[in-house]
């Protein structure tokens, strides 16, 4: 295998998501408004609620989070929703790529557009609210943040499946499985409170036990133990079902001729 090519190919969709940042300030503001905005409304709730400096580390671990989930995804997925939307998608799959081009061009453009969210909500955290959110060490640190990177991958792909699904309506699968992830993986709150068989659910999901893990840093005990293997193994259970999964749908989507009705 040629791994210069295969770079130089997964380049033209990262240049491709670099484009639209540039060129689309709505795309900025999802990067770093939407997060900054959410971190400072629940932060300033904890105030008003007068939480204990445990609580509100609970609470902001859990905002940073997610915010570098949805910012994480969305690169991926607007890969193909933006050739859905322009009617493009054919060309696209015309060319010589793969779907690993496609899902690891935007999601390198991801990493770095959630690092940046992750590191300026971190230092915003630490003036506004008095949280070192960088003070578990860099190991634990760099662990958390790539078990939900990877989450990320697995959100974005399945957003990109759908869309050879069903079209520009799959943008709806980048807010309401990000939404699942708020009920269920204790972004919020721990999954404790939680009835029964939610906990279940819960239990599937990767980023539950990475934040189980980066919390316990900061004092919480942990539900479980060995949680970065259960985390990891989740995660990439579940990226190579979702790419096996996006690989089904393109093929649907060539034979069923729903590709040529996304494109002109």
């Amino acid at each position: 295998m040629n791994w210069r090519a295969e770079l130089i190919q997964a380049s033209a969709f990262f240049y491709k998501i670099g484009l639209i940042t540039r060129k689309r300030v709505f795309h900025v503001f999802e990067i770093l408004f939407w997060p900054a905005i959410g971190l400072v409304s629940v932060g300033l709730l904890t105030r008003y609620l007068q939480l204990g400096p445990d609580k509100v580390a609970f609470i902001l671990i859990g905002v940073i989070a997610l915010s570098v989930l949805q910012v994480g995804q969305l690169d991926i997925s607007y890969v193909i929703l933006y050739s859905v939307w322009n009617k493009s998608l054919k060309h696209e799959i015309a060319s010589p790529m793969t779907p690993f081009h496609l899902v690891f061009g935007g999601w390198i453009m991801g990493i770095i557009h959630s690092l940046v969210v992750f590191f300026l909500l971190s230092a915003f955290s630490v003036w506004a609210f008095g949280f070192r959110f960088l003070g578990s060490g860099p190991s634990a640190l760099l662990l958390f943040y790539l078990g939900l990177v990877l989450s990320s991958a697995v959100i974005g792909v399945a957003v990109i499946t759908l869309a050879f699904r069903f079209g520009g309506r799959a943008h709806v699968g980048a807010t309401s499985i990000v939404s699942v992830l708020i009920l269920l993986s204790g972004i919020y709150y721990p999954v404790s409170v939680l009835p029964q068989p939610l906990q279940v659910l819960s239990a599937c999901i990767p980023v539950t036990y990475f934040l189980e893990f980066f919390r316990s840093h900061y004092g919480f005990e942990p539900t479980s133990t060995h949680l970065l293997l259960k985390g990891y193994l989740l995660v990439f259970f579940y990226l190579a079902v979702s790419i096996g999964g996006l690989l089904q749908a393109i093929r649907h989507a060539k034979k069923s001729g729903v590709l040529l009705k996304m494109s002109e």
